[in-house]
Order: C-alpha cells, then structure tokens, then sequence
C-alpha cells in the first residue's frame, strides 16, 4: 500500500487516461530565444485545456506536455529530473531506432478531433515564432482499440493503483515524483508485405490471437510478446502504461502506429527497444519490424501538473542553444541501467507488498 505522503504528493498530470477516440501528438523544438514563451505556455495549458474543454464536457479533453533533455536547462533552474537524457539511437544488423529532434511534446487526448484540433491550434499560435513542430501526428481509435496491422494493442497495460506505480515517479526521485518518462516513436507500416501472412503467420509475429486477443501458449522467441518481456533486478516482469493511436493518410500510403510509452523510469522502455531492435539470446530482433519501420524517436520528462503551474524560477544560464547538446550512445545507456546479470536494476523501485503483475507486450 502506497504511503500517505505518496498518495499527498504532486498531482500528475493526466497520463493515466482512459484510451479516447481521437489524439494529437505534437512534437516541437524550441527556436532560439523561445524558451520564455515556451515556459508561459506550460504555465497556462490546464487552463487552456479547460477553456477548449468546458464547450464539451463529454469530450474528455486532456494534454499532456514533456520536456525533452536539451531543451529542459533552458525553461527551469535548479535540479533535473534524475534520468532525463537525450534518446538514444538503437543501430542493430537489420533495424534500425533512430533518434530525432523533440524540445517539448504535447500529448492531446479527446473523444473528438474538433477539441484535440483546437487546443493544437491555440497552442501553435501561442507559440509562433518560439517554437516550430517538427513532428505532428493525428491518432485515431481503429474499431475495438486494434492497430492497422489488426491486432488489439495496449492489451496488458496496467490499471488502477498497479498504472500509477508504473506510471509516476515516486520517492527515489523527490522534487519530481508524480512526474513521468515519456519515450514516443513513429512506426510506419509495410500492410502489403504483411498482408501477405496468413493469420496463423501473423499471430505468430505478434505473439497473440488476431480474433480473440490471447496470448499463445507456445511464443516463438522472436514474437514482439516474447521479446518485450523485461525483468528487474527482482525478477518481476516491468511495467510500462501505452498510450499507442493508429493513424494514416490513405493517399500517401502511409499507415503506422504512433507509439508512446510512460514509465517512471525510461531505463524500461529502453531495455524493450534495445531487445526489439538489437535482439536477445534467443531472437536477432523482434519480428514485427520486419513489417513496420520507425522513423521518430524522443524522450521526454513530464512533469507533475503542480509542477507546471507552479514551476521553479527561470534559469540564469544561456539557453540550450548556444551549448553543445550532449550525446547519449546505447551504451552509455546500457551502462546506466543494466546490471552485471543482465537484469534491469529497478525491482526496488516498488514496494516489495506491491508488486505489478507480469506484463506482456502487444
């Protein structure tokens, strides 16, 4: 059971909501000079998303901002959150992760469009001349919450209390517990090379039924259930909350699934990237990209909601601009957050009474 002064401390932001029939994911940089516009606006977004929001209560409105690594000295003096660095890129011997730019990402959930497209535009404005978008993706519910490949995603998210856990930062990282990490990629699918599987082949891929959504008995060790299986130090399996949206433009050609992955510590996400797209002992990589292609990568830190209306004072220093971004290789990363036996180095994390239950991957 969490303690009370964790179920006192700094009101997330809305990580935890409930799936929504549409979303928008913007990604920006920060132009040079912009970095007190930028900071204003974090200010000011719940009440911004509340004045879109309150024209349609039903429409369950909600955004939720991350501050990427280099921009992060430039809106905020004082401490940074603990695990905050630049996403590192993942080369392996047939795929490859790449890393691209991202200061700040607004994460806008709606059951409309019309409501997650006029806070973006609201919030663009605001922000004109400050900050440009270098990524914008507009997600969509796909019948009963499955991806364009067809399968179901997002099956094994935690929920309630075991979502929170996974979820927010807590004690090892005080000043910004109820924070989150963030890590977001664009996958960009082949449906004609996948289409070309019959259903036995693409359960196999992915590790679970295309129809009923459920997890095989037998998983070949390349599935992307089998390879997004990660462990701690403690031998549990590790948790992260998905927030994943198909999207398309059908006169492109373009299909893909928008990933976004929430943790209280990237060092999981990034473990089940490193396995998907350096491989394991048992599987060269995860099969599944052999169908679908990124072409975004970015971590980010969001910040608990108290955090952004109530932010610390701005920084003296130059903004991040006018200094040498710094460079995060997978081994720097490897280094950080694995173990000599190969587990990650966070079972201690969560609370021995309470652990999650095993996840698995869809």
């Amino acid at each position: 059971m969490e303690s009370v002064a964790q179920s006192q401390g700094p009101e997330p932001q809305a990580v935890l909501g409930l799936p929504t029939r549409a979303a928008v994911f913007l990604v920006l940089a920060v132009e040079p000079g912009g970095h007190p516009a930028v900071r204003e606006l974090l200010t000011e977004l719940d009440g911004l998303v509340r004045s879109v929001g309150f024209r349609h209560p039903d429409g369950r409105l909600s955004c939720v901002a991350g501050i990427g690594s280099a921009a992060w000295d430039g809106l905020y003096g004082g401490p940074r959150p603990a695990e905050l660095h630049p996403f590192a890129e993942l080369r392996g011997p047939r795929h490859l992760a790449p890393a691209t730019p991202g200061d700040v990402i607004l994460h806008i959930r709606a059951e409309r469009m019309d409501l997650c497209f006029e806070l973006a535009t609201l919030c663009t404005r605001r922000l004109a001349g400050s900050a440009r978008v270098v990524d914008e993706t507009h997600g969509f519910t796909y019948f009963d919450q499955r991806d364009l490949l067809g399968f179901v995603d997002g099956t094994e998210n935690p929920g309630g209390r075991r979502a929170a856990l996974a979820a927010h930062v807590g004690a090892e990282d005080g000043p910004f517990s109820g924070g989150s990490y963030l890590i977001v990629q664009k996958y960009l699918h082949d449906l004609g090379s996948w289409d070309t599987l019959n259903t036995e082949q693409q359960e196999r891929v992915i590790g679970r039924t295309k129809l009923s959504d459920v997890e095989l008995g037998e998983q070949a060790a390349d599935s992307h259930v089998a390879v997004n299986q990660v462990q701690g130090a403690d031998g549990e399996e590790q948790q992260i909350l998905r927030a994943n949206m198909p999207f398309g433009t059908v006169g492109r050609g373009e299909y893909g699934t928008y990933f976004a992955g929430y943790c209280r510590t990237p060092a999981v996400t990034e473990e089940m990237l490193r396995r998907m797209f350096l491989g394991t002992p048992e599987a060269a990589h995860d099969r599944i990209l052999d169908f679908s292609t990124a072409v975004t990568g970015s971590l980010f830190f969001v910040p608990s909601a108290d955090f952004l209306a109530d932010p610390p004072p701005a920084p003296e220093t130059p903004a991040p601009e006018q200094r040498p971004r710094p460079t995060v290789t997978p081994a720097d990363v490897a280094r950080v957050h694995r173990t000599a036996n190969g587990s990650l180095g966070i079972g201690g994390l969560k609370p021995d009474h309470h652990r999650p239950a095993r996840v698995r991957a869809t």
